[in-house]
């Protein structure tokens, strides 16, 4: 796996956010996006997926956290994959929290199949996080859930989805949503109408405040209430 995309904190880092982009995609998709939204005292970390065959393609060679079968919500899925996938998500968490960040400062995010792989990840870690942000996706392994839960039923999860998202079916994130909500409780499902396979100002506006939130960021809301109150 290639070196991931970092931008540092620019004031002393207390968390840290790591987002997983979609398939095809790499580090850098994300990175500016995510700098424009975070709190000052968090890093972001994007890494890129490895290069590999996807059976959805045709075995054409992208990068891809995890080989992709179908996009059927019962049909196979690449489980060895997935599991190291995870293995390499949960060693980024652990170089953050042996630099000094502990793991309830620790945000895990991603689009589409990093979305998947950010939810796998943190159901599966073995300390509470300070959340998952999980966009435009859906639950992998759904049918090992909730036996394959390690981590505490009180970390929040942040699930986005667009109502005309044709890649990534709508219906596949409610059903995700749905099961989460069955052994989590701290699970928010929000739909951003008209959207499709891609994210939007809304969402993003949504994903700063909810890190804000997760994160204890004070200066957000001072700024927001200096911004309204601002006299022209």
């Amino acid at each position: 796996m290639s070196a991931p995309v970092i931008v540092e904190a620019t004031a002393k880092q207390t968390a840290t956010l790591i987002f997983m982009h979609g398939l095809g995609d790499t580090g850098h998709g994300w990175s500016s996006a995510l700098a424009a939204i975070r709190p000052p005292f968090m890093k972001v970390i994007c890494p890129t997926a490895p290069t590999q065959p996807v059976s959805l393609n045709a075995g054409f060679r992208m990068p891809s956290w995890f080989d992709l079968k179908t996009l059927d919500i019962s049909g196979p899925e690449d489980e060895p994959g997935i599991q190291a996938a995870r293995d390499n998500v949960h060693g980024m968490i652990q170089k953050e929290v042996s630099a000094g960040i502990p793991a309830n400062r620790i945000v895990l995010g991603g689009f589409s199949q990093g979305g998947a792989l950010a939810l796998y990840s943190a159901l599966t870690y073995d300390q509470p996080l300070a959340g998952v942000v999980a966009l435009s996706c859906w639950l992998p392994l759904h049918k090992k859930f909730p036996a394959a839960k390690v981590n505490s039923e009180d970390v929040p999860i942040f699930q986005a989805h667009g109502d005309y998202d044709p890649v990534v079916p709508y219906k596949f994130g409610q059903l995700s949503a749905s099961l989460l909500k069955s052994f989590m409780k701290n699970v928010t499902f929000k739909t951003y109408s008209g959207l499709s396979h891609s994210s939007s100002d809304d969402e993003m506006d949504d994903v700063k405040d909810i890190i804000s939130k997760w994160t204890h960021w004070e200066g957000q809301g001072m700024a927001r209430k200096a911004q309204c109150c601002q006299i022209s």
